[in-house]
């Protein structure tokens, strides 16, 4: 997942609150960091993307990003 890539798959998923959530919502997956702060510090997007479905209970079948149902195989 590039940048771009986990930037609209928040921003379609999450929609008005997309800016507040990255800034603002600490992520125990990424030891207490931000997602803004996780894709500061190098964290690939594609892992910051999934730690904040899990921290707001994204269903399972949108985690995978806007456009993509399923994961890439090898």
């Amino acid at each position: 997942m590039r940048r771009s890539e986990f930037d609209r798959a928040v921003r379609d998923e999450f929609g008005m609150q997309a800016g507040p959530l990255i800034a603002d919502l600490v992520l125990s997956d990424l030891n207490g960091r931000t997602a803004a702060q996780a894709l500061d510090a190098g964290i690939p997007p594609r892992e910051v993307w999934l730690a904040l479905c899990v921290e707001t209970d994204v269903p399972l079948e949108r985690r995978y990003g806007v456009g993509r149902l399923e994961p890439r195989r090898g």
